[in-house]
């Protein structure tokens, strides 16, 4: 057992040889004898060792062992000591080793101890990236669920802080090559931060690498396969990965291949879908989605079809006026329910769409369709105006405090929406149809160059507040009942992005958990 009076004598000797201290090889292995001690001569190994690593390569695998036993002592005081002294082992080839090292102990659940950890892969990161990361995707892919865990994380978090000169673009196509191998087996949650990861990086942020990203996620989203509506796990997928995909489209990369799928193999199937989260409306999920991504699709080869496949489920959403009884009464019960949030959703993507193709309601439907098509228009502009007067006159006079309660919320968002109806029935109702005004979805951000046109179409249907509330610009929708009842609609929506953790089932890892092996011995 080597005691602290040796343990000095032997660092005194390596400290007073200065330039010839590689010649003393049996003071350093006594150094490292210290790690069979006591906790004095541990404590004091986790020190020495690190000091005099450089000198003897020879002895390189037996100190690198030596203080990987510190760093698993039972004393929490001998291992954040261990710890902290890793950096120092991080040189030429042994940096990806201690990297890998670094990273499964990420498992610790000692606060301290994580944050030493954290700080030394940060201090590693700096000196050799691509080593570093190395050690980080070892463990990714074949390490422990929660060592796996806790390294994405680091990379999700990280990364960021990370300096530029560091951060070459050599080091972000590393990044993006190692990670698509990840996303071969991923959970929904991983899948979701290494698209974090990978939108930061700024080689990925020019329209090329923009490009490449949308890639990735409509290899992930499974574009290729038919889509099955009972599956919660199939919906799930695709409603996350489209999720991921919608903010990197653009007028240059395009959400054509996203939205050939919706139209063909969702649309479809709307009615049928199986949400993936209790009390999700799934089918407004979809159409949201849908929704964002019609303005930026390209060239789409079955243009015609996909636009006859949101024509026929919009029909659905707007119904036939109810049949006149000889006393001018409704014969049936009670008027339909109009689905105002369905039909913006709808009609915003029409509308986008028939830009493309915009004499298909003139040229491509025969003239009993069409005219059946703006009686439906028609009756339900009529409802709209009824709405429209109940919200406006519901938020007459209401500034201030006043529109931040929940239920003015949720008139607001509802103005919004039938606001946005109004002005696209109006294009429609032109002949021939135009498809020239402009709207913003209504859990979107307004722009600058649709105010006035917006206050244009408001002036149509009454005196509307002279300035729009920030609650108008909320990104959720909810349930808002006028008080007739009798042009309600579900406004509901709820943050799927904030209910799902991940995706279930699946292929291997990807779709599916893997079983958690503990914690074992770190090499």
């Amino acid at each position: 057992m080597t005691t602290v009076e040796e343990l000095y004598r032997n660092y005194g000797i390596l400290a007073d040889a200065t330039e010839n201290v590689g010649q003393y090889k049996d003071a350093y292995q006594g150094i490292l004898d210290g790690v069979k001690s006591g906790a004095k001569e541990k404590r004091l190994a986790a020190q020495f060792i690190p000091k005099f690593f450089k000198h003897f390569p020879e002895l390189a695998d037996s100190a690198i062992n030596a203080q990987l036993d510190l760093c698993e002592d039972e004393d929490l005081s001998i291992r954040r000591q261990a710890i902290k002294e890793l950096p120092q082992f991080a040189t030429g080839e042994n940096l990806p080793r201690v990297a890998d090292i670094l990273t499964q102990l990420l498992q610790t659940d000692d606060s301290a101890e994580f944050n030493l950890v954290n700080n030394a892969l940060i201090c590693i990161f700096k000196i050799d990236a691509k080593g570093t990361l190395g050690g980080l995707f070892t463990q990714i892919i074949q390490g422990e669920d929660i060592v796996r865990e806790r390294a994405i994380k680091f990379l999700s978090t990280k990364l960021k802080v990370v300096p530029e000169e560091v951060m070459t673009k050599e080091v972000e196509e590393y990044i993006f090559v190692e990670s698509k191998k990840v996303l071969d087996d991923v959970t929904g949650e991983e899948f979701v931060l290494f698209m974090k990861i990978l939108s930061s990086l700024k080689n990925l942020q020019t329209v090329s690498g923009r490009q490449q990203l949308v890639e990735l996620v409509a290899e992930q989203a499974d574009l290729e396969q038919v889509f099955n509506p009972a599956d919660p796990d199939s919906v799930d997928r695709l409603l996350q990965c489209t999720r991921q995909a919608v903010p990197l489209f653009s007028k240059n990369v395009h959400s054509t291949r996203f939205v050939t799928y919706f139209c063909e193999q969702v649309l479809p199937n709307l009615s049928s879908l199986t949400s993936p989260v209790e009390g999700l409306d799934i089918q407004l999920e979809v159409l949201k989605l849908l929704g964002e991504m019609t303005p930026f699709c390209g060239d789409m080869e079955k243009l015609e079809s996909n636009l006859k496949q949101l024509f026929e489920k919009l029909l659905e959403y707007m119904p036939l006026p109810p049949e006149e009884a000889e006393n001018g009464e409704n014969a049936g019960n009670e008027e339909p329910k109009l689905q105002f949030s369905y039909v913006e959703c709808l009609l915003f993507g029409f509308h986008q769409l028939g830009k493309k193709l915009p004499d298909f309601l003139t040229a491509k439907l025969n003239a009993d369709r069409l005219k059946d098509f703006k009686i439906r228009l028609q009756y339900f502009a009529r409802g709209l105006q009824v709405y429209i007067r109940q919200l406006r006159l519901a938020l007459q006079g209401k500034t201030g405090e006043a529109l931040k309660t929940e239920e003015n919320k949720i008139k607001v968002v509802a103005l919004k929406i039938t606001n946005n109806i109004n002005v696209l029935i109006k294009d429609l109702f032109h002949n021939p149809p135009s498809y020239k005004s402009t709207v913003t979805l209504s859990w979107k951000p307004v722009q600058k160059a649709e105010v006035g046109q917006k206050r244009m179409a408001e002036e149509n249907t009454s005196s509307p507040p002279k300035k729009q509330s920030p609650a108008q610009k909320r990104d959720t929708r909810q349930i808002y009942n006028p008080p007739s009842g009798k042009y309600s609609s579900n406004l509901g929506n709820f943050s799927y992005a904030e209910q799902r953790g991940g995706f279930r089932g699946g292929r291997g890892r990807g779709w599916g958990g893997r079983g958690n092996r503990g914690r074992g011995r770190l090499y």
